[in-house]
This record gives structure tokens, C-alpha cells and sequence, in this order.
């Protein structure tokens, strides 16, 4: 596991970094402030400022770390610091998947946003879905200490939980480029999506 880690250091992280923040950047509103749910270093926070200076984005995470590079304030991992509505957007970041209901963290995300809600996650679609997926998170997370549930939803679960919670799809991206060509047909293959979500009209 130590080579695969130090190739996913080396050159995975640095290009998923880029094409999640090129992403990111397109989807979040103008002028939005946003809190980043999670948002570890806040390496791709910091990459999304660098292309719209428009927005603000403050980050909580259940572990803050030293030398993050945006301001993180630490919380529970299930009850946002934030009044109601205090924000413009609420994103999370491959976030979602490591809790053991991400429901907990949507409805939290809903009472504190304003205009939009933004995922970047997984759909455990396709023929070995669910191995790929632990794959790529042992790989990518085991050694920072993050906690790994393996709780990958279907596109249809995430369907059901944004009508339950009376929001509706406005942007739906699977295409994100993380991956080289030579990976991506294994690693890539429709398993990410950043997705901005509204309220639906009577909400």
C-alpha cells in the first residue's frame, strides 16, 4: 500500500485538487459565502478562491488542522455552528460517505443555507462499485486518521434523500476529470458527481 499511497500523494491528489476546484467553481453561486462542511486542509477550498475572488468560504471540520488554508472552526459532526439561513451555500466534499447517515448533515445543511446546496460525492452504480470505491477511499484517507463507513449511496438513494428533503437537482456533473485517462476508465467511470442543489418551489 505504500507505493500506491505515495503515487496517489504525488500525482492523484494535486490533479484531483484542480479539476474538483474547476468544478466546484462553476456550480457555487456569485457572491456566495459558503460554508465547507468538512473541509479537512482546505486545500480545495482554497483552490475554488483562487478562481473567484467573488466568493467567501469559512470552514468546519470534526478535526481542525494545523496550518489549514482557510479558517476552520471544529465541530461535532453533526450540529453546524451556524443560524438558520446564515449562509449562502453549504458544500460538502467527499464528506458525505463518511457518516453513518449523511440525512444528519443534509438537514443541517438545508436549515443553514440560503440558496444552494453543493456535493461532491459518489454513486455506488456499475459492476464492482462498492470495492472500487473502498479502494479509492482506504487509499486516499487511512492515513489522515479519517474515519471510513464505506457508506456509498446509488444515484437513486440520493434522489430520495434530496426529495425527502424537498430539494431539487440544478446541476448534476459526473464528467470531473480526476483521474489520467489510462485510470479513469477504473477509477472514473460515472463513481463522481458534483451536484448543486435548490430548494424546490414551496420550500
Amino acid at each position: 500500500m505504500g507505493v500506491v499511497e505515495t503515487i496517489h500523494g504525488g500525482y492523484v491528489h494535486g490533479r484531483r485538487v484542480r479539476a474538483l476546484s474547476e468544478h466546484l467553481a462553476r456550480v457555487l453561486p456569485e457572491g456566495a459565502k459558503v460554508l465547507d462542511v468538512g473541509c479537512g486542509d482546505g486545500l480545495v477550498a482554497r483552490a475554488v478562491l483562487e478562481r473567484r475572488r467573488d466568493l467567501e468560504i469559512l470552514g468546519i471540520d470534526v478535526l481542525v488542522r494545523e496550518g489549514a488554508h482557510i479558517a476552520v472552526e471544529q465541530f461535532d459532526g453533526r450540529k453546524m455552528p451556524a443560524e438558520n439561513d446564515s449562509y449562502d451555500v453549504v458544500m460538502f466534499v467527499d464528506v458525505l460517505h463518511h457518516t453513518d447517515d449523511p440525512m444528519v448533515l443534509l438537514r443541517e445543511a438545508k436549515r443553514v443555507a440560503r440558496r444552494a446546496v453543493v456535493i461532491k460525492d459518489h454513486t455506488r452504480d456499475g459492476f464492482l462499485a462498492g470495492t472500487t470505491l473502498r479502494v479509492m477511499d482506504r487509499v486516499g484517507n487511512a492515513r489522515h486518521g479519517v474515519r471510513l463507513p464505506y457508506n456509498y449511496w446509488t444515484r437513486s438513494r440520493w434522489e430520495v434523500a434530496f426529495e425527502e428533503l424537498g430539494l431539487k437537482v440544478a446541476v448534476w456533473e459526473r464528467d470531473l476529470g480526476i483521474y489520467p485517462a489510462w485510470a479513469d476508465w477504473v477509477f472514473g467511470r460515472g463513481l463522481h458527481f458534483v451536484a448543486r442543489l435548490e430548494r424546490a418551489a414551496e420550500q
